[in-house]
């Protein structure tokens, strides 16, 4: 009898202590999916002082999975259609792409820049990725929604 009333004890501490005992996940945001793009931000510094939405036919989908990016944008008026693809990470705060071809205006562009780090604002639903200048001031941001 005092081994099943010990072993009753031991369990119900046992089961308070897991109760009681949270667990500290650090979690991390995904940008995993596919996204298109709604709207520009135009900053002064860090305040938004200009909102453009996409115009009548324009449409710019980006996707990430397993640490590669590829996007896509269409304009009406633009007979050429624009494409790159690449890698690319995320921190807390940070997205950066390092693409590694696309069209014939990406591939020229390449050969000045091919790593774009922007400020990363993310949430379940919508992201923003804000460019700065050398002074760290926010200039001017892409607003995408999720599609997938």
């Amino acid at each position: 009898m005092k081994k099943i009333i010990g072993l009753i004890s031991l369990l119900l501490i046992l089961v308070s202590a897991a109760s009681t005992n949270t667990i500290n996940k650090s979690y991390m945001h995904t940008i995993e999916g596919t996204w298109e793009l709604e709207s520009f931000y135009n900053y002064d510094g860090q305040e938004v002082i200009d909102t453009i939405p996409t115009s009548e036919g324009y449409r710019q989908v980006k996707m990430y999975y397993n640490g590669k990016i590829m996007w896509s944008r269409y304009v009406p008026v633009d007979k050429v259609g624009r494409f790159g693809y690449g890698t690319y990470h995320i921190t807390e705060n940070r997205l950066i792409e390092t693409l590694e071809y696309g069209d014939n205006e990406m591939i020229q562009a390449m050969d000045t820049m091919r790593i774009f780090t922007f400020e990363l604002l993310l949430s379940d639903n919508k992201f923003s990725q804000i460019s700065l200048d050398e002074e760290g001031n926010r200039t001017f941001s892409e607003n995408y929604k999720r599609i997938d």
